[in-house]
């Protein structure tokens, strides 16, 4: 059978999955703290026919002559580039600018977000849309008491609350992490992530200090998804896809007329 009819599907399955990928970036590309993703490909191993020779006295020297077999998925990177800010004024909702991952905490299974759009319970704790605590100084939780006339949130991660007898308190201060390489990271749904033994271990360091970034208040980070590149990399894939199928209909019509020369 003829090898280019294998490089076809091979190059088909890759763009499947490239396309499998825009399509999870333009899911969510109203999701907060959502990191796009990017595909990327590889060639396989080459059939090689001859090899090359050295030149000698007589007669220069000759490449080595190969037939590629086709394509495969090098990677699919999650691209952690910062998403922008929207301003909401709601107090907690909480934006990094900078490198950093909240903590948020299920017992003592702690996971790592960019989605700081947090809500209080009924025991005034911080927590996220999915109940898991947000971690503070030490891996603490940070309690708002339910007394409490109004709270503040600093760029430095502190918690301020006016208690009922007019005084200003400090509920704790939130405590961010960072990792040695963040896109080694694994997504785990729920807008959280995993680390790995690529990523590294998670560094505590508080906003503002360490490189871990600031907090800004009020505020949410976008997904970081740009529709336009997406719909243009949909476009590529797509032309590439047909263009994989055309080889394999191409490589068809030449063993049809392979089989009607027994005619």
């Amino acid at each position: 059978m003829l090898r280019s009819m294998y490089s076809g599907i091979s190059g088909m399955k890759n763009f499947q999955v490239k396309l499998d990928v825009i399509g999870n970036n333009i899911a969510n590309v109203n999701t907060y703290g959502f990191k796009k993703g990017r595909t990327t490909f590889k060639d396989l191993v080459s059939q090689q026919i001859s090899g090359a020779s050295a030149p000698s006295a007589e007669r220069g020297g000759v490449n080595a002559r190969q037939v590629g077999l086709g394509s495969q998925i090098s990677t699919i990177d999650t691209v952690h580039t910062q998403g922008s800010l929207q301003t909401t004024g709601r107090p907690l909702d909480l934006g990094i600018s900078g490198d950093g991952f909240f903590q948020v905490m299920n017992g003592t299974d702690i996971s790592y977000t960019r989605a700081g759009n947090f809500y209080l319970d009924q025991n005034g704790d911080i927590v996220n849309s999915e109940g898991l605590y947000l971690s503070g100084d030490g891996g603490s939780k940070i309690n708002i008491p339910t007394s409490a006339k109004s709270f503040s949130i600093g760029d430095s991660g502190i918690v301020n609350f006016v208690d009922d007898q007019g005084q200003l308190q400090e509920a704790g201060r939130i405590q961010l992490v960072k990792f040695a390489n963040s896109e080694g990271l694994e997504k785990t749904g729920g807008n959280t992530y995993k680390n790995t033994p690529n990523s590294g271990d998670p560094v505590p360091v508080f906003p503002t200090e360490d490189g871990g970034g600031s907090i800004v208040a009020g505020a949410l980070e976008m997904s970081n998804v740009d529709l336009s590149e997406e719909f243009t990399e949909m476009i590529v894939a797509q032309r590439g896809f047909q263009a994989n199928t055309r080889i394999i209909t191409t490589s068809d019509e030449i063993l049809q007329e392979l089989v009607n020369l027994k005619r």
